[in-house]
């Protein structure tokens, strides 16, 4: 078995000069996250059929400023709402209360969703030609995001077999058994996996919306993977059916996006300045 480093979730420390700052591992992974964001949408937009409709580096920044809003506002009330609503509905203070933690990956979602539809109705676009620029930038953030995770020693995995190589033990669970480090998993599935897959199938130009079917598709599908080696919330634990939450949120996702990219084949509507 590995013990977990205990690394310590402060990166940077300005206390001890006289400053009142102090930088946390997690938000410089989030700050990594946005980086490789603005880097790989900026290659998106200079392939010839976002070039032929218009698309500028300044659309990516300004669709980076609506995707940080919502991803922290849909993150903190996806967790508000989908894991403690009892908890907040007595505490509704604590909703504001972010450096207490409580982020939901699908809250987040649902945030960049609505913050998307705002950009596209502003600039005149579809929503799904915005969706479908992000959708292949977007798994390197969630792959940073889980190292954040990993380097906290939170979301830790359900217990494994001690004789596994990379089973590792987590003392802030409170248990010292050996436990999959989940947040390794979906660093590699839902993060650098996705990503590939995405990036790759992104290549060339694809009828508007089958990018974003094959995002929702796919994350949905490797997060409900993860799943099975992540630890169930302790408030919550496992739900019908033995899913942990985090499946359940996934089963619209996988059916969402298959029936999206469905819909858009069958369209078969390309990228303007594109032969069909």
């Amino acid at each position: 078995m590995l013990m977990h480093p205990q690394f310590n979730p402060i990166a940077l420390d300005l206390t001890r000069v006289g400053l009142p700052i102090q930088i946390h591992w997690y938000g410089l992974t989030y700050l990594v996250a946005f980086g490789l964001f603005l880097w790989l949408a900026n290659l998106r937009v200079r392939k010839p059929w976002y070039v032929a409709d218009g698309w500028t580096g300044r659309d990516v920044e300004d669709i980076l400023f609506f995707g940080v809003m919502g991803v922290v506002i849909g993150g903190r009330l996806g967790y508000v709402l989908f894991y403690k609503p009892g908890h907040y509905l007595h505490n509704p203070l604590e909703i504001f209360a972010v450096w207490k933690g409580g982020m939901a990956f699908h809250g987040g979602l649902l945030g960049v969703i609505a913050a998307m539809w705002i950009f596209a109705k502003r600039r005149g676009r579809t929503f799904l030609q915005v969706t479908d620029l992000i959708a292949p930038c977007s798994a390197t953030g969630l792959a940073s995001g889980r190292i954040g995770n990993f380097i906290n020693g939170e979301l830790w995995g359900r217990a494994a077999d001690p004789g596994l190589p990379w089973a590792m033990v987590f003392p802030q669970s409170g248990l010292e058994i050996a436990r999959h480090p989940s947040q390794l998993y979906q660093f590699a599935l839902e993060g650098m996996l996705l990503f590939a897959l995405i990036w790759f199938y992104a290549r060339k130009p694809r009828a508007t919306g089958q990018l974003s079917g094959a995002f929702l598709f796919g994350y949905g599908v490797f997060r409900f993977i993860a799943e099975y080696f992540r630890e169930p919330d302790d408030f919550l634990g496992l739900l019908a059916l033995g899913m942990s939450m985090g499946q359940w949120l996934c089963v619209p996702m996988i059916l969402g996006g298959a029936g999206l990219w469905w819909w858009a084949s069958q369209r078969g509507d390309n990228l303007p300045g594109v032969a069909a």
